[in-house]
């Protein structure tokens, strides 16, 4: 009789900034299929989720992956859900409104790769300072580079595992890297972003580093660490329009109340990222244009040279952010404003 392993993610109740959670699930002449995952509950008084007289949550499965690191694996995405099985406050997926899959994200998530023995990135020397950021970008070489390993296994097992990664860099700080993914629906994208996290962490966990979500974990003249919030709906993808684009892209302006609204999910301590320098615009403006990496939102070259008809990046989210919450705001803000006319 064949034996499954199934580990079950979900994310943790801990604020401002919630982590991964797993645990194995043995399932015999498992199908490998969604539908064929039970739901689960654990202990939610150990994780911020519950009180100890009433501890129980409930793992609602909602994404599944082949886990190539582990043999007869699964690596099985869910949510977090009241013992009613209403959804946990803690459920950022739960937030999204986009059950027709007609808002696509590309997220690039950014990290730094952590020497818990020095408590600095790797690259930093155990005293002081490596070189200033310049020569670190897209580098190679051992003087440039750190953690080239660790970053080229993760890859590999995200592709196996088929977890819609598009792409990887050396960042522009040292022991800093990043990874995009791709997915079509803020659900499904929010998905694939936690999943390859997860491998991430795991992955690293074997080289005894760790990795580090924080925003600005440097201070100083060092770039802070994003993730870049790419989306396009069915009118940014095919308006044509400049007019749309400035509606869209006023709507995220439009009032303080919005900005907060947005800088709220957009991961803790952000102004200390969002200061102006490095590549942002201050936590306290906003500004949108193209080809402009200093703005709140950037108009990318190509859906300018396309005609109008491409995507928006959202450049305030940082490595932290919960990538559910970023899609669901971003979301929300569009569909109070654009609405596609039938044909």
């Amino acid at each position: 009789m064949s034996a499954a392993k199934l580990e079950y993610i979900w994310l943790d109740g801990y604020k401002p900034t919630q982590s991964l959670r797993s645990k194995t699930k043995i399932k015999h002449n498992f199908s490998g299929n969604l539908e064929d995952c039970p739901m689960w509950s654990f202990d939610g008084s150990s994780t911020q989720q519950a009180e100890g007289g009433s501890s129980d949550c409930l793992l609602k499965p909602v994404a599944i992956f082949p886990d190539p690191d582990r043999k007869g694996g699964f690596l099985v995405m869910t949510e977090v859900l009241n013992p009613d099985g209403t959804p946990h406050e803690s459920n950022g997926r739960a937030t999204i409104d986009d059950d027709d899959n007609d808002f696509w994200f590309g997220f690039e998530q950014e990290y730094f790769l952590w020497d818990p023995g020095t408590n600095k990135p790797l690259g930093f020397p155990a005293d002081g300072y490596p070189n200033p950021q310049g020569q670190y970008y897209c580098s190679v070489g051992a003087a440039n580079a750190f953690g080239r390993e660790i970053i080229e296994e993760h890859l590999d097992l995200c592709l196996e595992a088929g977890i819609n990664v598009e792409g990887i860099n050396a960042e522009v700080a040292a022991g800093q890297w990043e990874f995009q993914t791709f997915a079509k629906g803020g659900k499904a994208a929010g998905d694939h972003t936690w999943v390859a996290r997860y491998l991430l962490e795991r992955t690293a966990e074997k080289y005894g580093v760790s990795i580090n979500y924080h925003c600005k974990p440097v201070l100083g003249d060092w770039n802070g660490s994003g993730m870049h919030a790419n989306f396009s709906n069915t009118l940014l993808r095919t308006s044509g329009n400049k007019a749309d684009y400035d509606m869209i892209c006023d709507a995220f302006g439009a009032s303080p109340e919005i900005i907060k609204a947005h800088i709220d999910v957009y991961g803790e301590d952000n102004h200390l990222r969002l200061t102006g320098l490095h590549e942002t615009q201050a936590i306290d403006q906003f500004s949108y244009g193209v080809s402009d990496r200093g703005a709140s939102i950037r108009i990318p070259i190509a859906t300018v040279e396309s005609g109008w008809k491409g995507w928006l990046e959202d450049r305030r989210p940082n490595s932290a952010a919960d990538p559910y919450k970023v899609a669901g705001r971003i979301i929300k803000t569009v569909k109070e404003v654009a609405v596609l006319e039938p044909a």
